[in-house]
């Protein structure tokens, strides 16, 4: 608490002093200054300051003194030691008990005792104190800083600020929850996230005695089960890492060392989160180039990739399936691209989904491992064989639907393909899973989700177009309609497409493409009469659509 008025009154040249108001606060009152002042007050005299006076000029006149004594009390000095004997020669009642009333200490000093003696020995007294004092605080910043240093968590931290300043104290992240607390009450701390939102508000600056430290205008009071707490922001590098809470019993014991204390517990705290994130972050990227590694090239599982699997926190020895995503903005502009150019989970975008789906893992208790490369996102899947479909389609439902809540723009397409017994089987059921997603993007509107297994005619006719008489023969048919649609800025090719979707149903086609019927009929006799294919005959109406599929096909080549 530093230097009290008790301390004070007990130093030997104030020996023949006499205290003329209660002594129960003697304890409760600190002195961090002392001077002399004679009427008019006005502001010179600052909180907790031990003031002298000869009351001169107020010695024929009661109510002025009793004013001098009321603006005293205004200032919020802790003593007034007033020399009788000359000016004042005896302390009126009524000025005891406004004193006693305010909590004013008025102590009556003798005439003979010299202000400038009283000054030197209580000067003195505040240096020695403000040395031990500073000693207390560059033992605890040192002691706080070995906490970090020596590896000890958070919880020591609070220990050891409570151990040297006495003061109940708990710790949180960004997120306000709870990573320690020394001796703040169960209740309080249970309350604290729902009610601190609420009931938050600054501190009026009179209500602290150390109003001069820097931290001071960042504390802020919050009021939980009738009982007051309050709270600093942990910062670093401009970002809030976490809140300090701190419970003093009364305000005035936010003193100097306190208020020093506190700093010192924000800096270990801000010291702490700084190496925590780099611990986090640099895991998070050799899980990002274990699993990314594991699906690109050909990996052989053998006991050095369990080890290294293990010491990351992964089992290969589950069955997998490979979930390889396109995230994509609804303005079709790939999201990874736009905001992470790079490949890592550690980019912003990709922290909300890693975090999406390390929720539905747990929410399923599936294994999972994800990294990401190029605006994808690969996801090896915990499954069992016979049922992984349905273990896929749930676990990506409970991921798009947390991430469209987040992230309303977002538009996910998906390839999957299960893992299979075999020399490299991350390395082939990610190949699977592109392969999937690939198909899917090119056959479906965005958003699909494609199954390796329900791929086969698509890879059937993949194998086949890489012959150079079939290349040929799809160039000959379409280059009519590529021609017409380049010259005329039409797209007769997705109309088939679309046409052929539905059956050859005008109707639901028309309606699909946002087209009179007419016009839809139109554009039909276009392609016929450009293919000269008959789109109502079976093998002309199976080549155009053999050769549309095929040309698709290669551009995922």
């Amino acid at each position: 608490m530093g230097l009290t008025a008790q301390d004070v009154i007990d130093l030997p040249i104030l020996k023949t002093s006499k205290v003329k108001t209660s002594n129960s606060i003697l304890s409760d009152k600190t002195v961090e200054w002392i001077s002399v002042i004679e009427t008019p007050v006005e502001n010179f005299v600052r909180k907790n300051e031990f003031v002298l006076t000869t009351g001169i000029g107020c010695e024929k006149e009661p109510k002025l003194f009793e004013q001098f004594v009321n603006d005293i009390i205004r200032s919020g000095a802790s003593v007034l030691a007033v020399a009788t004997g000359r000016y004042i020669f005896n302390i009126p009642d009524r000025i005891i008990q406004i004193a006693n009333t305010n909590e004013l200490i008025v102590v009556d000093i003798p005439w003979e005792i010299r202000f400038g003696d009283v000054m030197q020995s209580v000067m003195h007294q505040i240096t020695i104190d403000r040395y031990d004092e500073r000693k207390k605080s560059d033992k605890l910043r040192q002691q706080l800083i070995n906490c970090v240093l020596q590896d000890k968590g958070l919880q020591e931290i609070a220990q050891t600020f409570y151990r040297n300043i006495r003061i109940p104290l708990a710790i949180t992240d960004s997120n306000r929850v709870i990573r320690a607390n020394q001796n703040i009450k169960k209740d309080i701390i249970q309350n604290y996230s729902s009610l601190l939102d609420t009931n938050l508000y600054k501190i009026p600056p009179s209500e602290i005695t150390f109003i001069e430290h820097p931290l001071y205008y960042h504390i802020e009071e919050y009021e939980l089960d009738k009982t007051t707490v309050f709270q600093l922001p942990i910062i670093n590098n401009h970002k809030i890492q976490g809140y300090l809470i701190f419970q003093p019993s009364n305000r005035n014991l936010l003193t100097w060392l306190v208020m020093n204390g506190l700093e010192h517990a924000l800096t270990a705290c801000a010291l702490y989160f700084v190496k925590e994130n780099a611990i986090e972050l640099t895991e998070i990227k050799l899980k990002d180039n274990f699993v990314l590694n594991l699906a690109k090239y050909q990996t052989r599982l053998d006991d050095q990739s369990f080890s290294k699997a293990r010491l990351l926190g992964y089992d290969l020895g589950c069955l997998y399936a490979c979930i390889m995503g396109d995230i994509k903005y609804k303005e079709s502009t790939n999201l990874m691209e736009k905001d992470n150019p790079d490949s890592s989970s550690l980019k912003s975008w990709n922290y909300y989904i890693q975090k999406e789906i390390n929720y539905a893992g747990e929410l399923f208790d599936r294994k999972t491992m994800t990294t990401f490369e190029d605006g994808m996102v690969i996801i090896f899947l915990e499954v069992e064989e016979e049922s992984y479909v349905e273990t896929c389609h749930q676990f990506l439902d409970t991921m798009e639907r947390r991430l469209n809540a987040l992230l309303a723009d977002m538009e996910l397409s998906w390839g999957v393909a299960l893992q299979k017994d075999g020399e490299f089987p991350f390395f082939e059921s990610y190949q699977e899973a592109k392969t999937a997603l690939q198909i899917g993007l090119q056959q479906h509107e965005i958003g699909e989700r494609t199954f390796f297994e329900n791929t086969k005619i698509n890879r059937l006719l993949m194998a086949i177009s890489s012959e150079d008489n079939i290349q040929e023969i799809v160039k000959e048919t379409l280059r009519p309609l590529i021609e017409y649609d380049d010259k005329r800025q039409t797209d007769l090719i997705y109309t088939f497409i679309v046409y052929n979707k539905y059956k050859g149903n005008v109707s639901q086609t028309a309606r699909a493409l946002n087209l009179h019927r007419q016009s839809l009929l139109y554009r039909l006799r276009n392609i016929e009469k450009l293919t000269n294919l008959l789109l109502n005959h079976s093998d002309d109406y199976f080549l155009l659509e053999l050769c549309v599929r095929l040309s698709q096909l290669n551009r995922i080549e």
